[in-house]
């Protein structure tokens, strides 16, 4: 298929793609974990090294009890205490994994799950938390930790980096 001619007089975000082109619809790979979609409370700032500072997922504004949904289908592999915080963590196809916390689950180790699917509720007393309650949503390919956010189709927060090549 031909790509559709850059018209010089407008910009990227007006372009209209041809309806049909499988580039006009962007699919995300994981819908939110809250309903309706939650504003960010902490973004995502990935670690230098795997054991460094960072912070492994992003924190999303919720309000106690609120439900916990899968961000896809998938398996859960974890459904309990971790450092003393209840966590449910979420196997999905492409080697994925969420995990969602402080939530009090309502789904147990073993249990197939659904895009979208009731995981538990939203606790209070997450650290860091300005508000009543806050959902740390992680989301990890293999060994590495990546932004949920990216995987919404939503855009992160970005920060530049010193660079080490020098004048």
């Amino acid at each position: 298929m031909a790509s559709p001619a850059w018209p010089a007089s407008r910009t990227f975000a007006e372009l209209q793609l041809p309806a049909g082109d499988p580039r006009a619809v962007r699919q995300a790979r994981l819908s939110w974990p809250l309903s309706p979609d939650p504003g960010v409370t902490k973004y995502f700032d990935a670690p230098e090294t795997p054991y460094g500072a960072g912070h492994r997922g992003v924190d999303l504004a919720a309000v106690p009890a609120q439900e916990v949904l899968a961000a896809d289908a998938g398996v859960v592999v974890f459904a309990g205490l971790v450092a003393g915080r209840p966590v449910i963590s979420v196997d999905h196809d492409g080697g994925l994994r969420t995990t969602y916390e402080p939530v009090e689950p309502k789904v147990a180790v073993g249990d197939q799950v659904y895009r979208g699917q009731v995981l538990g509720s939203v606790l209070a007393g997450h650290p860091g938390c300005a508000i009543a309650a806050c959902l740390h949503w992680g989301v990890r390919r293999g060994d590495e930790y990546v932004d949920p956010l990216a995987l919404t189709g939503e855009v992160g927060e970005f920060r530049l980096k010193p660079w080490g090549g020098g004048p």
